[in-house]
């Protein structure tokens, strides 16, 4: 509706001395710019709507809601480690549910209207006060007692899938840490948020938005179902039975069941964090290193494909898709040569060039991780550099790895094959296909867009890290392995993050977020048009 009619009130008597009444007048128009009357309810909620109130009802759902994972920890450290290690959990969980009522009600009784850009505010909110919070463990316990600027960068490492870390002596650790850290990966993988959104309907709260917001990919609206909340319920019944298959498959490969758990947790989350400083050299086992590297290919693959497969009892709709073949293809090529390398180079005889270097580039490639015997540091340059730059690659679209994505890398391609031709005929109608789908110019723009952001993003992190007196190799290979979430640098954090200054740090914390996000959520937030 345009506009609106004000008209006086037809109940108004008249006494019987009263002076004949005036004729009428004109009835008033609204401007048009008024949206609806204000007896209209969709007034009340035009007129209510807050964008502060949003996100702090918003993000102390979430906030309320995470505390219960300092639960699981609790547990472990009762089990494991004794009472004294409980506490700092117990303490961190009090100050998330405290902050979560804090932010929550006072609004809670606040007629909540999510829009796409409440989504992107909230999210971006609820991963840093998540990234601080979420360090108290490692602040509060006695073993490690960490500085905030290390706590936060660990925290982050986890929730990002990042899986650098600034600790060590892993192996003397209480198991409540090793698993809380694991934990934080298991959680991230498919996204804090997305866990949320199958969570939030109950508590009357659509997710659509929140959904869109964290999940990465240039074609975010295509839904499983036509509910977003069975959508992100089915994605996580997937994720987590994959996790209780990677399990059962360290378990019987020799890791203790513990082990096993932690090292599912973060094989599956792409996340790279183990139990031990060696990672998974630590077992120096062919069977654990085939395990960890075929279940990183695995959860580099497109979600959705695991559940259109399922659906329909078949494996056609994953082998039928184009961006996993095309993934799948660069894979083995990348895995082969590091593979024949390491066996022409004399590093290793055949069998071990194999093992070690098949799970070692699965694990970088697909931005896990998790490191074998000797790499970075004692094999020859040329492999750490190759799998670095794949790294950028990372895997499809809807998995946990991070990176480029192969989809991105497939339409460039095309795209680039596309302007090739209309060089040779200017006058020719070429259009980009997925498949037999015709990409829309939209998308193409999108994807241009990230990448230009994206490889700004690495130039301008690895300047900003040397401007602080990081090395150049230093510089350049720990903003890869953070921007791509892949967790392995090179030079001097080649074996972890810890010789690194504090501003450094806070840069590379930074850059794992900006990777997590990929790069359009933050960028929102500096944009005047987004807060108009």
């Amino acid at each position: 509706m345009n506009e609106a009619t004000l008209d006086p009130s037809e109940n108004e008597k008249q006494s019987p001395d009263s002076e004949p009444p005036k004729p009428a007048a004109a009835p008033v128009r609204a401007p048009a710019h008024w949206p609806l009357k204000q007896n209209n309810p969709q007034w009340q909620i035009v007129s209510q709507r807050s964008p502060l109130k949003t996100a702090l009802y918003m993000v102390g759902v979430l906030m309320i809601l995470f505390s219960a994972t300092m639960l699981p920890p609790m547990a472990v450290a009762w089990y494991y480690d004794g009472q004294s290690v409980v506490l700092p959990f117990a303490q961190a969980m009090g100050v998330m549910l405290g902050l979560g009522l804090l932010c929550w009600l006072p609004v809670c009784r606040y007629k909540l209207d999510l829009r796409n850009r409440d989504g992107f505010a909230v999210v971006v909110a609820f991963w840093f006060l998540l990234s601080l919070i979420g360090a108290l463990p490692f602040m509060l316990s006695e073993n490690p007692h960490v500085r905030l600027v290390d706590a936060v960068f660990e925290t982050v490492s986890g929730l990002t899938t990042t899986g650098g870390t600034v600790l060590s002596g892993l192996d003397t650790m209480p198991k409540a840490i090793l698993y809380y850290r694991a934990q934080l990966n298991f959680l991230g993988g498919m996204g804090v948020i997305v866990l949320a959104v199958a969570l939030l309907p109950m508590l009357g709260v659509g997710g659509m938005q929140l959904y869109k917001a964290e999940t990465p990919g240039p074609m975010k609206d295509e839904k499983l179902t036509p509910r977003i909340t069975e959508t992100a319920k089915n994605l996580w019944f997937i994720y987590v039975a994959l996790n209780g298959l990677c399990t059962l498959s360290f378990w019987v490969a020799g890791m203790s069941f513990f082990d096993a758990i932690c090292h599912s947790f973060a094989t599956l989350a792409l996340g790279g964090f183990s139990t031990h400083d060696a990672s998974i050299g630590f077992f120096n086992s062919p069977a654990i290193e085939l395990v960890a590297g075929f279940f990183s290919i695995v959860a580099a693959v497109n979600f959705a494909l695991f559940f259109l497969a399922w659906r329909a009892r078949s494996l056609k709709a994953i082998f039928q898709d184009p961006e996993f073949k095309f993934c799948m293809a660069v894979f083995g090529g990348l895995i082969s040569t590091a593979c024949l390398y390491l066996y022409f180079s004399g590093k290793f005889p055949a069998w071990e060039a194999f093992h070690r270097g098949f799970f070692q580039a699965a694990s970088v490639i697909t931005d896990n991780g998790l490191g074998t015997i000797g790499y970075p540091a004692d094999w020859p340059i040329f492999v750490p550099l190759l799998l670095l730059l794949g790294s950028f690659f990372g895997g499809c679209v809807g998995s946990t790895c991070g990176g480029i994505k192969a989809i991105r890398f497939l339409l460039l391609y095309k795209q680039s094959v596309r302007e090739a031709r209309l060089l040779i005929r200017p006058a020719a109608q070429i259009t980009v296909k997925l498949g037999t789908q015709p990409v829309s110019d939209r998308v193409m723009q999108a994807v241009w867009g990230f990448y230009y952001l994206y490889v700004f993003s690495y130039c301008f992190l690895s300047l900003a890290l040397t401007a602080t007196g990081v090395d150049l190799v230093t510089a350049f290979g720990s903003v890869a392995a953070c921007l791509n979430n892949m967790g392995i640098g090179l030079g001097e954090t080649a074996v972890g993050f810890s010789p690194l200054n504090d501003t450094a740090t806070w840069l590379l914390s930074l850059a794992m977020l900006i990777g997590r996000f990929e790069v359009f959520p933050l960028l929102l937030l500096f944009l005047p048009d987004f807060w108009k």
